[in-house]
């Protein structure tokens, strides 16, 4: 009868907890994914801005519930000098959510390292893996930039033609720095002007999936049996949020060596 009552209170007031740790280099995006997962999975959150996030010095903690399982983020700092305190969380932690900057080539090596570091601790054994790659929102260099080139072709070559910027037709608004300056006293650039993508989004590219799984190659044999993704996610616009979240939940119900906390609903 104790048995039948204790696993009725179980099933009503309990939830299984989780313990997810958010590792990653600082400003890949761990804390904007962090509060994009709190909003689209608590109904009534009503998270910080996403303009208004920081770097994060030390932890943010967060939960959201999906089902019956309960899971507890711990998003850590990932600065070089705090990635030595990682490994303080990896034995009490169900699962990891590594993230990745796609925007950000020059730091892929230091992010492989950091992961590779990681993925080897034997105190992580068995625990699933989510490599996201975030940023994804940031179109690659030679698809929209491009595109918008030669559909505004002709107006391009009358702006940056043979002619020099004095010698064209007087344009009323425009300044007569083309591509550095804009309407006379304020306003968007020549470019933004014509709906062409600005100076600094056209020096961004962004790695796909490929790319990414080939930088980290080497860490294949080291991952071992246990269950590991990689996928395209943008923490900004919540792409790829949702399926990160219900893969991750389905991989530590059914990780038998790392049991669940039992925790009241609240």
């Amino acid at each position: 009868m104790y048995t039948l009552l204790s696993g009725l209170y179980k099933y009503v007031f309990q939830k299984d907890e989780y313990c997810i740790l958010i590792l990653g280099l600082d400003n890949a995006g761990k804390t904007t994914f962090l509060e994009q997962s709190k909003t689209r999975f608590n109904k009534h959150y009503k998270g910080m801005s996403l303009s208004k996030i920081t770097t994060t010095v030390g932890l943010n903690i967060g939960t959201v519930d999906v089902g019956k399982a309960r899971l507890m983020f711990w998003d850590l700092g990932g600065q070089e000098e705090l990635q030595s305190l990682w490994d303080k969380y990896y034995a009490e932690c169900h699962g990891v959510i590594y993230v990745i900057d796609s925007t950000d080539e020059e730091r892929l090596s230091e992010s492989k390292q950091a992961f590779e570091k990681m993925v080897t601790s034997e105190a992580l054994e068995g625990v699933p893996i989510l490599v996201l790659a975030n940023k994804q929102d940031v179109e690659p260099l030679g698809s929209t930039a491009e595109g918008k080139m030669q559909t505004l072709g002709h107006h391009w070559l009358l702006l940056l033609g043979p002619q020099s910027p004095t010698s064209l037709p007087a344009r009323p608004h425009l300044s007569s720095h083309v591509g550095t300056g804009g309407v006379e006293g304020e306003g968007p650039c020549c470019a933004e002007g014509l709906g062409l993508p600005s100076r600094s989004h056209l020096s961004q590219t962004c790695l796909s999936i490929p790319d990414i799984k080939t930088a980290f190659s080497d860490c294949t044999s080291k991952i071992g049996r246990r269950d590991c993704l990689t996928q395209a996610c943008s923490a900004l616009t919540g792409k790829g949020v949702n399926e990160g979240i219900e893969w991750m939940v389905k991989c530590v119900v059914r990780n038998v060596h790392r049991p669940p906390r039992q925790r009241d609903i609240t």
